[in-house]
């Protein structure tokens, strides 16, 4: 999955008002990319008064209360300059125009899981946005607090360690004292090509950055991924806390009373020594505690299960977990993203889909709209780990975006996930948190208890919110395009289904599944899906909206001329 990076500019950072104490530490700026999960916002006052300037941008707002980790509701307050006018929204979308005005006699009360992003307003301009995530839990304290991540893809350490500068703050934000990291594999870029050492580089960033956060007692969890080179350079470039395996890249690790297992990926299928390790210990800790959750890292997803099977491998994996529902079993390897909530999966136990690291992907045979049209893409330089809280009876997991700012993967014709921070999105939510219960008393009872199976796959079809959401727009440089409204769903849209045909002749002109910037904080209100340059004509546009489970909108149409 690894290709040469660059580096790239950094963009600019959001901006949080300082100073303001809270229960944990904030997120940094976030915004689901999803759908509409925080509940709606308040139609409030007008303009802040005072004299209007119509000739520059207003600066982007300030807010109240940074994002973060809150054990209670929070009450938020938007900072805007004089004559400039704050809107906001909860659902990760851009603001625009049409979004609630913020009132400053009526603080914005935030009781849920919910991305707020607020721009400024004034005559005709407006401001860079800035989004901000909260979390919102009860009082009851975990058992144990896990970050998870895979793919790190560490090839040096000049070019590394601003942004896991930024990755260890987006952690310590959320976490001030993990009790574990778990990097799930593919710790480096080795291809075959010699790259063992760079494990000691990782090493390196990783050690600076736990001091440098004062998680000192945080354990590390390391499994053997397809790119980490040989067992033996993985062995040498850790602590053996971090590694220890007896011979095989698999072992078991205890994190505040909490099991965790660590599997060899790379030879489990024929490893009959590691697949009875794995067995006996499961089936004595599950015969002990039919209740108490086991969590279970392996670099290689296994299948039949998240992102609908893709990438998998390890087949006799899930042979032997099928036995155990106590098993949540973590993975990498795939870059697919966890915006999309197939990266959830249960049947006979739990998959979970890491996300990655260093860069995502999609499913393939999506466009994108870059700046220099649409463009084939399967890739975006966004970064994401998953956040574990283990309670009693339940574990939570929340998916976060340790960087998602827009830019496009490649640039200059050069392919580049090396974005350098700071990142306006650092600790964004890619989605709501799931929530694994291990309800019955029995195995049987176990899974039929499980709400994340293929037969509750979401069946709720995105829409438009407009009755026209089809318009056409030309650029500074004449240039026409289809722009869409975006559509909004319960959980994601996921991409476009554009076709753009010549009505004299019926010839398509555009034809393509557009991807709806849903990796990229905060998602853009609509798309500019350009004509090409040699279209004209009377011409007429259908487009459908598509989530990730195939629901599909009706269809909008638009009959122009160019």
């Amino acid at each position: 999955m690894k290709r040469k990076t660059l580096v790239i500019a950094a963009v600019a950072a959001a901006l949080v008002a300082p100073g303001v104490a809270h229960a944990a530490p904030g997120l940094g700026s976030a915004g689901s990319l999803g759908a509409a999960w925080g509940s709606s916002g308040d139609n409030g006052g007008g303009d802040g008064g005072g004299d209007t300037d119509n000739g520059a941008a207003p600066a982007t707002p300030a807010v109240s209360v940074p994002g973060g980790r809150y054990e209670h509701p929070v009450d938020l307050t938007f900072d805007v300059e004089r004559g400039a006018t704050a809107r906001y929204t909860l659902d990760g979308s851009t603001p625009t125009v049409s979004s609630p005005a913020f009132d400053p006699r009526r603080p914005v009360r935030i009781d849920r899981d919910t991305n707020v992003t607020v721009a400024a307003f004034r005559g005709e301009r407006q401001s860079v946005p800035v989004s901000v995530g909260y979390l919102i839990k009860t009082a009851e304290k975990p058992i144990a607090q896990l970050v998870v991540m895979s793919d790190v893809h560490i090839g040096g350490y000049e070019s590394n360690i601003r942004k896991y500068e930024s990755f260890f703050d987006t952690i310590g934000s959320i976490f001030p004292k993990p009790d574990a990291i778990l990097s799930n594999g593919d710790m480096i870029n080795d291809n075959g090509d010699g790259k063992g050492p760079d494990h000691k580089i990782v090493a390196q960033v990783f050690q600076e950055q736990l001091a440098r956060k004062g998680m000192t007692d945080t354990q590390v969890l390391m499994s053997f991924g397809n790119h980490d080179a040989k067992l033996a350079d993985v062995r040498a470039g850790y602590p053996q806390a971090w590694f220890p395996d007896s011979g095989g890249g698999y072992y078991e690790s205890e994190v505040s009373g909490v099991h965790v297992f660590t599997v060899n990926t790379e030879t489990y299928n024929g490893d009959t020594a590691q697949r009875d390790w794995l067995k006996g210990r499961l089936a004595e800790l599950a015969a002990a505690n039919v209740g108490a959750p086991i969590l279970v890292q392996g670099h290689r997803p296994t299948v039949g299960t998240t992102m609908d099977g893709q990438q998998a491998s390890n087949p006799r994996l899930a042979e032997d977990l099928k036995a155990f529902p106590q098993a949540i079993y973590f993975s990498g390897h795939s870059h697919l993203n966890n915006f999309d909530d197939r990266a959830i999966h249960q049947k006979d136990f739990t998959s979970v889909n890491d996300g990655s690291m260093s860069y995502i992907e999609f499913d393939k045979g999506f466009q994108m709209v870059t700046e220099t049209g649409l463009a084939n893409r399967f890739e975006a330089p966004t970064a994401q780990a998953l956040f574990v809280e283990v309670y009693a009876g339940r574990t939570e997991i929340s998916r976060v975006n340790m960087a998602a700012d827009r830019h496009d993967i490649y640039t200059g014709g050069q392919w580049s996930a090396s974005w350098q921070p700071p990142y306006s999105s650092a600790g964004t939510l890619s989605g709501p948190s799931w929530t694994v219960t291990l309800d019955g008393a029995t195995s049987r009872e176990i899974k039929d208890n499980f709400r994340y199976t293929a037969a509750a796959r979401n069946t709720v079809a995105p829409e438009f919110a407009s009755p026209t959401p089809l318009s056409t727009v030309t650029g500074l440089d004449g240039a026409l395009s289809l722009r869409i409204a975006q559509a909004r769903d319960d959980q994601m849209v996921y991409h476009y289904r554009v076709e753009i045909a010549d009505t004299a002749t019926g010839a398509k002109v555009v034809s393509s599944k557009v991807l709806s910037d849903f990796a990229f904080v905060p998602r853009p209100d609509h798309l500019d899906v350009p004509m090409p340059d040699a279209a004209t004509g009377e011409y007429e546009a259908k487009v459908v909206a598509v989530d990730a489970y195939g629901n599909a909108s009706p269809e909008a149409t638009l009959t122009f001329t160019r």
